[in-house]
């Protein structure tokens, strides 16, 4: 198979030129299976409820797995913000906490409604030589939503360790296409419903086991037990030892769904879809320059061209989707893009 053919197989069937994972992906077959399954059977009368803890924990494992960590540090959840909102919550009054310009709301928004914290930004190139001795977080998105821009994650790392500052390592734009290595960065949020080919619902956290004695679990409820079972009534007696503890209730269907998901990943390989997206990424930054455009630099399978955000909705008209964002013409592939697909949004630019 040619490395720019499209990796999923059957698993999709796109009836356009879909080029906006960037915004929400295409689901695969098998998750929509699953997910028709567990309706069908809670309409009908499921002996076991609404849906299955053990699948739940299949997918908490998959992505485990695919961020390098173990499953105890790892939380599911429903969306990028809520587990930002813990982490924000959990930050002591003053602390100064350090962006890029630009990031997604939701990376900075739970900081900045707090009004008790210092929140400084910065432009990313700059954010590595940015952090300073009294920045208590470093929070950013390892690729940037507005244009695909990579961060120089080595460089922030290694000068929030000589700071002594916690990371928080949004994966949401680059968990799915790039190797993620959880371990390396206090928190990682994941929102599922993109490159993850997640239905929305499905979110991850994860927590190292130091970061993990000062996050304070805001959502803890019954499902956060150390014994699952075993707290249904009155106050839940021991949290879970694990990331666990941080949990929200799991939206079932979502994750009957993203267990699916997540395994089809694992199948494929992340580092084969890595090559296959940048490939991608490379082809139409080449046909953009042919065609006199500038496309923001980067290896990247995200590419936003600047000044030509206005172009969507005639791509849209020619059955070609994509995203405007922040001027930009945003276009993002994946595992069921091919090279037609670059050369068909080329020739419609072309126009």
């Amino acid at each position: 198979m040619d490395s720019l053919d499209p990796l999923g197989g059957a698993e999709f069937a796109p009836k356009q030129t879909y080029l906006n994972t960037s915004a929400c992906a295409l689901l695969p077959r098998r998750t929509i299976e699953a997910i028709t399954l567990l309706a069908e059977e809670t309409a009908a009368g499921r002996p076991d409820g609404a849906g299955s803890f053990d699948i739940v924990d299949e997918a908490r494992a998959a992505f485990a797995r695919l961020a390098a960590v173990g499953p105890d540090r790892v939380a599911v959840g429903s969306s990028v913000s809520v587990h930002v909102g813990m982490i924000a919550q959990s930050m002591p009054a003053g602390a100064e906490i350090l962006f890029p310009e630009g990031d997604f709301s939701s990376v900075i928004t739970p900081f900045t409604v707090r009004g008790d914290l210092k929140t400084r930004f910065v432009p990313l190139e700059r954010l590595a030589e940015s952090v300073r001795p009294e920045t208590a977080l470093v929070a950013f998105s390892c690729v940037q939503s507005a244009d695909g821009r990579t961060a120089d994650l080595a460089a922030i790392r290694a000068a929030a360790a000589a700071h002594g500052a916690r990371t928080l390592l949004d994966a949401t734009q680059s968990a799915g296409w790039l190797p993620l290595r959880a371990g390396d960065w206090d928190y990682t949020v994941s929102g599922g419903y993109k490159y993850l080919l997640c239905p929305r619902g499905a979110s991850f956290l994860t927590v190292t086991e130091e970061a993990q004695d000062s996050l304070v679990p805001i959502h803890a409820g019954w499902v956060t037990g150390e014994e699952l079972w075993a707290n249904s009534y009155g106050p839940v007696r021991e949290l879970a030892r694990s990331a666990r503890r941080f949990d929200e209730p799991a939206a079932f269907l979502s994750y009957h769904g993203a267990a699916r998901s997540l395994a089809l990943l694992e199948e494929i390989g992340i580092e084969r879809i890595e090559a296959h997206n940048k490939a991608l990424g490379a082809r139409f930054r080449d046909g953009l320059t042919a065609l006199g455009h500038a496309p923001v630099p980067d290896v990247s399978g995200i590419v936003a061209v600047p000044g030509l955000g206005d172009r969507q909705a005639a791509l849209r008209e020619a059955g070609v989707l994509t995203s405007a964002r922040a001027g930009n013409l945003r276009v993002s592939f994946h595992l069921y893009n091919g090279a037609a697909d670059a050369d068909r949004a080329l020739d419609v630019i072309a126009g």
